[in-house]
């Protein structure tokens, strides 16, 4: 099972060969189950202040028994992060963020370092919005020795940036892209990793030390 998790962002777009299977669960974070309605998803719970919320929207969840955790607005978590730690306890095999990246700069900010929370970073958890999927690689090495990486499935032409965040990003090392990196050092605030090319329909993104926020850009 995945649990697909709708941001409240004020724009979304919807995620490109993305959605919700019958057995998939949609949990919406306040505006995010506006983003559902409007997707023809199912709401399985619906979750936040409901500050954002059109009140015909919760009417209606609540009208068809929908779940509903109404969150205080003076809180420490936004209702993003709620919505993610609710997707936690439900041990998915992936999380898969959307209507996250549209909006405000902070907001928008806040919602891709949260896949540096130390409870997702070993989680398949992605960020899709449009033509656009996010995802963190922790560096590291597996049990074989080898260095934690991360295999992408795209096309020709698509693009891939790969940004440190946090600090350095060492040891970094792809295959399957135009401008290739061995066992190279990402410097943080240094945007060498941004725009590379898939050369077929396969990337490999393999990193030793650090965290790379992973951008992968469908159909240029």
């Amino acid at each position: 099972m995945r649990v697909f998790v709708v941001a409240g962002s004020p724009q979304a777009e919807p995620p490109a060969e993305l959605a919700p299977a019958p057995d998939d669960r949609v949990i919406a974070a306040d505006f995010g189950a506006h983003h559902a309605r409007a997707l023809g998803w199912p709401v399985h719970l619906l979750i936040g202040d409901l500050d954002s919320l059109p009140a015909e929207d919760a009417a209606t969840l609540a009208g068809a028994g929908v779940p509903i955790i109404t969150a205080p607005s003076a809180k420490d978590e936004t209702d993003l992060e709620q919505a993610l730690l609710q997707a936690l306890a439900e041990d998915p095999v992936q999380i898969v963020i959307c209507g996250a990246l549209g909006g405000r700069a902070d907001h928008m900010l806040a919602n891709v370092l949260l896949l540096a929370r130390p409870n997702l970073r070993d989680r398949r958890a992605i960020i899709a919005d449009g033509a656009e999927t996010l995802q963190l690689l922790a560096g590291g090495e597996t049990p074989t020795g080898t260095p934690r990486n991360l295999s992408l499935a795209g096309a020709p032409g698509d693009l891939l940036s790969l940004l440190p965040i946090g600090g350095d990003a060492g040891g970094v090392t792809t295959g399957g892209l135009l401008y290739p990196l061995h066992e190279e050092t990402l410097y943080l605030g240094q945007p060498r990793g941004v725009s590379n090319v898939f050369t077929g329909t396969a990337a490999l993104v393999s990193l030793r030390a650090g965290m790379l926020l992973v951008i992968h850009t469908r159909g240029n």
